[in-house]
């Protein structure tokens, strides 16, 4: 029988059988954006078992599982690993029709050779068959890296963090795969946060001096991202829910900050006053780095007060938010490139109604010399998906330039993830090929394989210039 994950999975035509596997499949990976843990490259993290690497810290399984009903000692808690695993295994049928089920069996195809569908009459061979290899030396971090063909990774790294873990990684000579930190500066950015006053006092020890007013802050933010420069970074990241679109002077953002870190409550206009300016400040700020901007707009988070207040952040439970986004985008980009000081960025919205809002703003701020100098990022998180992706790169292409864009990224805390870039470019040679079978595009291998390779790989690379 015809295993699940064969040759042609996802690719319907001819010609999108030839431009995935003459042009897309052995381009490398350019990871411009993950959750992985640099900790665990610097030391070669050997993983224990199937569930360590795959199950924890996985909120779209815990999503599916708790969907079913599983109790959350078996998804979360402290059940042991086996039987997570075994929960894990009920639920995979359950997800046909969720993309969780292509990745589930991707992963397990690439990484450990298993052709098996995974259920609970498998779950057994499959937990065998996968902790046997792991316990070779192939399936530690820096391998499982380079197995992937990934030349460079960009993390998502706090401005206090000391980053002694890349540090330690670019002295390894052994292991040639790039890997820089990312700025994101979230936690001094959101002013009405109850951790902001704490987060404040840590940086104020990061930068061995006291901050007590807004200047301060600022100084120190501006120090941190020239540490993270010299440490290679080159691209940072916000995850905000909205773009903020108050006029802020630097005297009102200056009273804001005080009545923040001395404990009086602040309107939701200085909020958002707050926000603009220190946006404002950032988006100068990696410009004059030459540093990307990447901003990812429209989650909700922590929703369930029950869960986040027993289990904390990012264990499942965030959702879409729905809000204005076209006039406070194309203001705030508008501000920064009147003063010549708009940096290359890159916008990733998780509302896909927002598609054609950023579709359209994108190409007001492109400039010379640099080639979709503003991008419309890749399917995020919801959107990470089949359709998702279709609809975010049909509507690049019908809006600006598909050709410019910067493609996948991994977004993932998991180290088998990178399976996601194959399943993307699986999509993106379907939709081209599709397009020549239909007769929408000129059966020219050699111009369509160009595109594909560009979009995979050679324009992440020339597009952050990492060396």
């Amino acid at each position: 029988m015809k295993s699940f994950i064969h040759e042609d999975f996802v690719l319907n035509s001819e010609a999108a059988k030839i431009l995935y596997h003459d042009y897309a499949k052995d381009m490398p990976i350019f990871d411009y954006h993950c959750h992985l843990s640099p900790k665990d490259i610097a030391e070669n993290r050997e993983f224990k078992n199937i569930s360590e690497i795959w199950l924890h810290g996985d909120h779209y399984k815990w999503r599916a599982m708790r969907t079913l009903g599983i109790d959350e000692s078996m998804i979360t808690g402290n059940t042991d690993d086996k039987t997570k695993f075994q929960q894990w295994a009920k639920v995979v049928p359950h997800t046909i029709g969720n993309p969780l089920y292509h990745w589930t069996h991707l992963e397990l195809k690439r990484y450990f050779d298993v052709d098996v569908l995974l259920n609970e009459d498998t779950s057994e061979e499959v937990w065998n068959q996968c902790n046997e290899l792991l316990q070779q030396d192939d399936y530690r971090t820096q391998k499982i890296i380079e197995k992937s063909n990934v030349n460079v990774i960009c993390t998502t790294d706090d401005p206090i963090d000391a980053l002694e873990y890349h540090q330690s990684i670019k002295e390894n000579k052994a292991f040639s795969t790039k890997i820089l930190p990312t700025f994101r500066p979230d936690k001094a950015y959101e002013v009405s946060a109850p951790q902001f006053t704490d987060y404040v006092k840590k940086l104020a020890k990061v930068v061995e001096r006291d901050i007590n007013v807004y200047d301060d802050l600022l100084k120190a933010i501006e120090e941190r991202a020239n540490y993270f420069h010299e440490a290679g970074c080159r691209i940072s990241d916000h995850g905000i829910e909205t773009i903020p679109n108050t006029p802020c002077t630097k005297e009102e953002a200056s009273a804001i900050f005080a009545k923040a870190i001395s404990g009086e409550t602040m309107t939701k206009k200085e909020e958002e006053q707050y926000k603009t300016y220190t946006l404002l400040f950032l988006g100068r700020l990696y410009h004059s780095l030459n540093w990307t901007m990447q901003i990812h707009v429209g989650a909700i988070r922590n929703n369930n007060k029950r869960r986040f207040e027993t289990l904390g952040p990012d264990t499942g439970f965030d959702s879409i938010l729905d809000f204005e986004l076209a006039r406070p985008l194309n203001a705030f980009l508008s501000q920064l490139d009147n003063e010549n000081e708009l940096p290359k960025t890159i916008l990733y919205n998780l509302n896909p109604i927002h598609n054609y809002v950023i579709g359209t703003a994108i190409g007001n701020f492109q400039a010379s010399g640099t080639r979709g100098k503003i991008q419309f990022g890749s399917g995020w998180w919801f959107n990470d998906q089949k359709d998702g992706m279709i609809r975010q790169m049909t509507d690049l292409a019908n809006l600006g330039l598909l050709s410019s864009f910067v493609g996948m990224l991994t977004d993932s805390r998991s180290f088998l993830s990178y399976t996601r870039h194959e399943y993307f470019r699986r999509i993106l040679c379907d939709i081209v090929g599709g397009w020549v079978e239909s007769g929408e595009a000129p059966r020219d291998y050699q111009l369509l394989g160009n595109m594909i390779q560009d979009i995979s790989y050679t324009n992440a690379e020339n597009y952050f210039q990492i060396k």
